[in-house]
């Protein structure tokens, strides 16, 4: 797989060097110089990989590697922070944030490379299974995006199925209709969160018995609860 790596960093020749050096190990990048572009190009695909400068015009690095772990679509993108913010605090409190790494400015190229590659490595995903058995009536088959009740196949649109699979994945976890709606539709805020409770309301009449499983935590939000 050829890994997307994005950078966030106001400084262009940062931006330059850091991407021709991620180009000649062969991963596909995306670079930004506002944060206003790099959350743009968040909402439309994931990358594998985050390099972020924390000293931005307008923004603060610290609050955007706090808003990406806050939010359930992004929360596991690892994130390389790359600053001239060399004070043992700030180091700290990056890591504590939920950074996979701090690099200093001046940095190395080739080391920052070596630690991208070390990362990767560590977050590559483990196989899972094609087939989600959720309970003996209910199954995703995670690949397809086809469910069966009581081996019967329920056609879900494919909303229903990636919020079904939120909550069946996590079951008994309550998911707050905000987490939902950040999860399904990242930062497009013409979605309300009323738009959660419709489709709940299609999953469960289109799950039948297995849909009661869906729960609705007064005042809170959803879970799963079989």
């Amino acid at each position: 797989m050829q890994h997307l790596i994005y950078m966030l960093d106001d400084e262009q020749d940062i931006l330059e060097l850091v991407e021709l050096h991620l180009k000649k190990n062969g991963y596909l990048t995306a670079c930004f110089d506002s944060p206003a572009d790099f959350w743009n190009a968040l909402g439309q695909s994931l990358p594998s990989l985050i390099v972020l400068d924390l000293m931005l015009p307008g923004a603060d690095g610290m609050e955007i590697c706090k808003e990406l772990r806050r939010n359930e679509a992004w929360s596991t993108i690892p994130v390389v922070m790359l600053t001239a913010r060399d004070e043992e605090i700030d180091k700290v409190l990056g890591l504590e944030l939920g950074a996979d790494d701090y690099l200093t400015k001046p940095f190395s190229p080739r080391e920052l490379m070596a630690r991208i590659k070390a990362i990767l490595r560590r977050s590559a995903p483990k196989e899972k299974a094609t087939v989600l058995c959720v309970s003996d009536a209910l199954k995703l088959n995670l690949k397809t995006y086809e469910t069966w009740v009581h081996d019967r196949k329920i056609e879900l649109t494919a909303t229903e199925f990636r919020l079904l699979r939120l909550l069946v994945e996590r079951k008994g976890w309550v998911y707050s209709r905000n987490q939902i709606l950040d999860y399904l539709w990242g930062k497009e805020k013409i979605v309300i969160d009323r738009t959660v409770d419709v489709h709940i309301k299609n999953l469960r009449e289109k799950l039948g018995e297995a849909g009661k499983s869906i729960k609705n935590i007064r005042g809170v939000g959803y879970k799963f609860d079989a």
